[in-house]
C-alpha cells in the first residue's frame, strides 16, 4: 500500500478521533454549570458517551498506528518524516493522558452507578472534564503537525497559486 493511502488513512481516522475530543471541548464551559445531579445524570446513567469509548478507540489507536506507518514510509524525507512523526508522538500523547486521566475518572465514574455520589463530586468532574479539554488541544496540534507533514511534502510550497488551490 502506498504512502498516500496511509496519510488518507492516518488523516481521516485522527479526524474522527479529533471530532469526538472537539465534541467534549465545545460542550466543555457549559458541563462545568451543570449542578450534580444533571451532570452525574447526563454522565454517567444516560450513556451518552458509550459509543465514544468503543469507537472512539478504534479511531484513535487507528490513527496513531497509521501516522507510524507514514512515519516509517517517510523515514528518509527529512522535514515530512519529523512532521509526521511529531503528529503521531502527540496522537500516542494524547491516548496516554486519556488513559492517566480519563479513564481513572471513568473507574470512579463506574462507581456511582451502584454507589452515591461522594460529597466529592466535583473533583472528579473537573479531572474528566479538564482531562478531556486538554486531551483536544493534544489532538489539535497532532492533527496539525500531520497536515503540515503533507504540505510540506508537497511538490510546490505554495498550496495557493493565482488565487486558486492546487
Amino acid at each position: 500500500m502506498s504512502v498516500k493511502f496511509w496519510r488518507f488513512t492516518a488523516l481521516l481516522l485522527a479526524a474522527f478521533s479529533l471530532s469526538l475530543s472537539m465534541a467534549h471541548l465545545l460542550e466543555f464551559p457549559r458541563r462545568m454549570l451543570f449542578d450534580k445531579d444533571l451532570w452525574v445524570r447526563v454522565t454517567v446513567f444516560e450513556g451518552v458517551y458509550a459509543l465514544f469509548g468503543s469507537v472512539g478507540a478504534f479511531f484513535e489507536i487507528g490513527a496513531i498506528l497509521a501516522a507510524f506507518v507514514v512515519a516509517f514510509l517517510v523515514r528518509r524525507r527529512g522535514k515530512v518524516f519529523y512532521w509526521t512523526l511529531g503528529g503521531a508522538g502527540l496522537l500516542f500523547a494524547a491516548l496516554l493522558s486519556w488513559i492517566v486521566f480519563v479513564n481513572s475518572a471513568n473507574a470512579e465514574l463506574t462507581r456511582w452507578l451502584t454507589n452515591p455520589v461522594p460529597p466529592n463530586w466535583t473533583q472528579t468532574r473537573d479531572q474528566w472534564e479538564y482531562a478531556h479539554a486538554v486531551n483536544a488541544f493534544i489532538k489539535i496540534a497532532g492533527f496539525s503537525a500531520l497536515l503540515i507533514s503533507v504540505l510540506i511534502g508537497t511538490r510546490s510550497s505554495n498550496i495557493f497559486e493565482a488565487g486558486r488551490v492546487k
